[in-house]
């Protein structure tokens, strides 16, 4: 391959990999163009609270995302966690119980789902979410009443509404879950396999990896993060809503495509992903700045959402073109 082509090449692919954290950038320059509040350290750190629940959905479902796979029932997953959370605490258990109740649920339920996928012959992973989906919103909805349940330890409350030196607790607890999320794909033999796994299950397979285990354990995280997520919106609330995660599972996808990610497996990172919730953000915070109706803020998430699947086809036919011209080239 010529060296010029080669260079072209690989600056292409070098903006294909910023490609979130670059559109992220743009839309903030663009929003504090558009309105002089978006910038106010206010505004920011409503922001930050906003998105800060998204962002850790999107982590846990990326996880599944480079398996292949997708989970469709964190939303039901979140709205459950509140609930669980809530009736612990109005019976008397002390903050810690609560928190552990609300974690438990959540791996509970992506354990659950991992292992119906990996030990049936269904045939793909967005038929056992979008019934697990259902069933836990059900169970929410049972042991709620139907009603939001008020009251949530101090604690909780404090993730959800307070700061630190500014920047709010809610934040803080996205990066870490981050933090520990780059830490599992980039650091631990567990991320090379599960991106080997996206790539190619049978070869993974056929390598020694326990696939099946290695899928069980990312449904448990993606489960887990909804519940991390719950701690923060029950904090913002002070309830165990049984609709709380209504749709949040939509977002939560929205943010992993536009963060980079792939349905084909095997590509997507923790830092797109996060990028991804903060876009979603930033495109809803600057329409209601400008008092645009909230129906358009679907319109809008769409068009990224549609422009991320472009971007994502484009960029494996690149990358086939370019293992055709290498392979040209050493023949």
């Amino acid at each position: 391959m010529p060296s010029g082509v080669a260079r072209v090449l690989g600056a292409g692919f070098l903006l294909l990999r910023l490609g979130p954290s670059l559109v992220l950038l743009i839309l903030i320059i663009l929003s504090s163009i558009l309105s002089p509040y978006f910038l106010t350290t206010r505004n920011l750190q409503n922001l930050g609270v906003q998105s800060a629940s998204t962002a850790v959905l999107a982590i846990g479902q990326l996880l599944v995302v480079v398996t292949r796979g997708i989970d469709l029932s964190v939303g039901s997953v979140v709205s459950l966690s509140t609930v669980v959370g809530a009736l612990a605490f109005v019976h008397g258990y002390s903050a810690a119980v609560v928190i552990a109740a609300m974690l438990i649920t959540g791996a509970a339920v992506g354990f659950l789902n991992g292992i119906i996928l990996t030990t049936t012959r269904i045939p793909h992973p967005f038929i056992v979410t979008l019934g697990s989906m259902n069933v836990v919103l059900g169970i929410a909805l049972v042991l709620s009443g139907g009603v939001a349940i008020v009251g949530m330890p101090s604690v909780i409350s404090a993730i959800g509404t307070q700061y630190l030196v500014g920047i709010p607790a809610a934040v803080l607890v996205t990066l870490g879950w981050g933090a520990i999320a780059a830490v599992l794909t980039n650091l631990v033999k567990w991320g090379r396999w599960i991106y080997a796994v996206g790539g190619n299950p049978e070869a993974a397979r056929r390598a020694g990896m326990p696939v099946n285990r290695i899928l069980v354990s990312t449904y448990v995280l993606c489960g887990l993060s909804a519940s991390v997520a719950a701690v923060i919106i029950s904090g913002r609330t002070n309830t165990g809503d049984p609709v709380a995660g209504s749709l949040l599972e939509l977002d939560a996808i929205a943010a992993v495509i536009i963060g980079g990610a792939s349905f084909f497996g095997g590509r997507g990172t923790v830092l797109g992903a996060i990028s991804g919730a903060f876009v979603i953000g930033v495109i809803r915070n600057t329409l209601d700045l400008m008092n645009v109706s909230p129906y358009m803020h679907l319109i809008a998430i769409g068009i990224v959402v549609v422009a991320a699947v472009l971007l994502d086809v484009f960029r494996v036919r690149l990358e086939s073109k370019v293992r055709s011209l290498q392979a040209e080239g050493s023949s």
